[in-house]
């Protein structure tokens, strides 16, 4: 065998064998790579999608407030994200088109994001529910949010009419009622003018947001300080009360305003109820009275003049009658 044809042989077999040797590297090292994969990893729900669960599945809203219900999803690849109202099934949105006639409703979405958020505009009270966020999987999975809208009234302790001796304090204290954030702000105004700014000396607005509370303090009112106080959240109804600053007492509410539960107050009718006399010369009469007594020496003075009161107004009409009352 020529020198010339003892390498045209050896090369082809130098190649094949390194060419083999090369396989037997490439399947050690996928054998290697192979065993660090944990046993049935394909069949795991995490190589398909699935959700995150750390968003909140219970949302309050307030009515007029943009409701927020955010869904995250892994793994997605190329199935659609689609968001259901479930109380009739109807389809809100699939992907980032919205599929229903009430464009209260958008899906928000950011490219790359694994959230995919359904936001609701103006949402009322009818909206509250449960809405699911589905995903196109076969079979489909889904997650249920449940929205809660709530109307957030502000209210300010006391009654709705206040009594004020001049010269005391005016003290009101407003809270925001089911309000699910607290308010970025509590306004006072006193009919059209913000009170929170207002230049009159002796004025002071305390708010405490976590509380959802604030107080108007108004130092020695006078007459002027009369009239109609509201008090308006962010996120919230308002809520109003009206002043009266008097000199002297009130018989019907006093002393910062706080009604006097003692006070008298009376209602009652002098027309009989019935009266029968054609024939006879007695006569009698029934006479309703409704008293709120605030102490019995009102009673005894009433129970004293009654008698004496009937008594001058039927002496003019008949010399023999007779009369009956009774208190209720």
């Amino acid at each position: 065998m020529s020198r010339d044809n003892k390498y045209s042989w050896a090369c082809p077999q130098k190649v094949l064998w390194l060419t083999q040797l090369w396989l037997l590297l490439v399947l050690f090292e996928s054998s290697l790579v192979i065993s660090e994969v944990p046993p049935h990893y394909w069949e795991t729900p995490y190589s398909q999608p699935y959700f995150d669960n750390s968003s909140r599945r219970e949302v309050t809203a307030t009515v007029g407030q943009a409701a927020l219900l955010h869904c995250r999803v892994r793994n997605l690849g190329d199935r659609a994200v689609s968001w259901i109202r479930k109380r009739d099934l109807h389809i809100l949105t699939v992907g980032i088109l919205t599929y229903t006639n009430d464009q209260r409703f958008q899906s928000l979405h950011s490219e790359g994001s694994d959230e995919w958020t359904l936001r609701i505009s103006s949402p009322q009270p009818r909206d509250s529910g449960t809405y699911e966020c589905q995903v196109s999987t076969e079979p489909k999975i889904s997650q249920g949010f449940r929205l809660n809208v709530v109307v957030s009234r502000a209210k300010i302790l006391g009654n709705a009419e206040l009594f004020i001796k001049s010269g005391s304090d005016i003290n009101l204290t407003c809270l925001a009622m089911q309000s699910p954030v607290p308010p970025s702000f509590i306004y006072w105004y006193k009919g059209k003018r913000v009170m929170n700014y207002s230049q009159r000396g002796g004025i002071n607005v305390i708010t405490e947001r976590s509380t959802r509370t604030s107080k108007l303090l108004i130092a020695k009112a006078t007459s002027a300080d009369s009239g109609n106080y509201t008090c308006s959240p962010s996120s919230s109804d308002s809520a109003s009360v009206v002043v009266h600053v008097i000199n002297g007492e009130h018989p019907a509410a006093m002393q910062h305003g706080n009604s006097s539960a003692s006070s008298l107050r009376s209602t009652w009718s002098p027309v009989p109820l019935l009266a029968v006399t054609t024939t006879t010369a007695a006569v009698a009469v029934t006479w309703n009275w409704n008293w709120n007594w605030s102490s019995s020496s009102s009673f005894v003075a009433a129970a004293t003049l009654l008698p004496a009161a009937l008594a001058n107004w039927f002496g003019r009409r008949s010399s023999s009658w007779s009369w009956s009352w009774s208190l209720s």
